[in-house]
């Protein structure tokens, strides 16, 4: 079990990036999560984290999640073209198209909705990352490292309302959601871990990487994305987060080869 697979609970089924398919349709489907069609080609990082009922019993709760998905979408965007500080209820329950009396029945408040976006998308991301290792064949510490990097990149690419929301808009949003960040990225500092930990399984020679450079790498491939999304236009911004994959690569490897590779490439 992966230290992301460890680390989080999430949804167990989603689609992940399929290098192999055709443009019009890059993702592949892990059995049994809840499909809709109307998503397949662009699925939503929220509607991902729905389980899929497995009796009667659940429907309700599946339910009620189509629900606060809908929301969490609504607030994501939201938030992601007025900024966190200037949106408000009212523009969380215009967008989602739903009733105040709904949005409340499921936050207290914006923060508690924001807060709860913000985690449901992590999460949902990091069961992402998870599935496409788990569909490796008995890849080499690169290939997982590459193939992690690509599918994040190519989550922030398909939806970089959500990208803003979790690089950028959460560092205004309030000591409360500071400190979710923190705790998430303590789950890709995890990551990191263990990909030190089987490359120095793999190649002995390589030094062990102290706790402090895996918070930097983790801290650093941060502002490198808030770089990108900053400098981008609406329209440039997918294909600038996806052409960033062989400098991320690049900065991961040398700092989990203690400098042995900086000029290493994806394979």
């Amino acid at each position: 079990m992966s230290a992301l697979h460890a680390r989080v609970t999430y949804a167990q089924n989603t689609f992940v990036p399929n290098r192999n398919a055709s443009s019009s349709s890059r993702y592949c489907r892990v059995p049994g999560l809840l499909w809709c069609g109307a998503v397949a080609t662009a699925p939503s990082i929220f509607l991902q984290s729905i389980h899929a009922p497995q009796d009667w019993d659940d429907v309700g709760e599946t339910t009620s999640s189509i629900t606060r998905a809908r929301i969490f979408e609504a607030m994501a965007q939201a938030v992601s073209e007025r900024g966190y500080a200037a949106v408000t209820v009212a523009d969380v329950v215009t967008a989602g198209r739903i009733s105040r009396r709904t949005f409340y029945e499921h936050f207290e408040d914006k923060e508690h909705c924001f807060l709860e976006t913000y985690r449901t998308g992590c999460e949902s991301a990091i069961a992402q990352i998870d599935s496409s290792l788990r569909e490796l064949e008995e890849p080499d510490w690169r290939t997982r490292l590459s193939v992690s990097l690509e599918t994040f990149l190519a989550i922030l690419a398909a939806e970089p309302h959500f990208a803003r929301v979790l690089l950028i808009d959460v560092l205004g949003a309030g000591p409360r959601a500071l400190e979710m960040r923190e705790r998430m990225l303590g789950v890709y500092v995890e990551h990191y871990r263990g990909l030190g930990e089987r490359a120095r399984a793999e190649e002995p020679n390589l030094p062990a990487v102290p706790d402090a450079f895996l918070r930097g790498l983790v801290g650093g491939i941060a502002e490198l994305l808030q770089q990108c999304l900053m400098g981008s236009s609406a329209g440039e911004v997918s294909e600038h987060l996806r052409a960033l994959h062989p400098t991320l690569f690049s900065f991961a490897a040398s700092v989990l080869t203690g400098g042995r590779e900086n000029r290493s490439r994806a394979p």
